[in-house]
């Protein structure tokens, strides 16, 4: 049976295109659509988990990551 790990996807428009990013692991990915760059995220993240060194997961994986609206006065 596969392990399963939740993991936080953040994706932005860059250029053209969309960029992702798993906040938990720090790896990226992109796609010219946002479904595309989630699913390469995802792919990346496959590949990560499938070739890393155990030790390696570890020492990246960040356990506990916010997502949160953060107000800032200007001026």
């Amino acid at each position: 049976m596969k392990q399963v790990h939740r993991l936080t996807g953040f994706i932005e428009r860059e250029g053209d295109g969309y960029v992702s990013l798993c906040l938990e692991l720090d790896l990226a990915s992109q796609g010219e659509t946002i479904e595309e760059a989630r699913q390469n995220l995802v792919e990346a993240l496959e590949l990560f988990f499938e070739t890393a060194d155990p030790s390696e997961i570890q020492q990246r994986l960040r356990t506990e990551i916010y997502v949160t609206p953060i107000e800032v006065a200007v001026g």
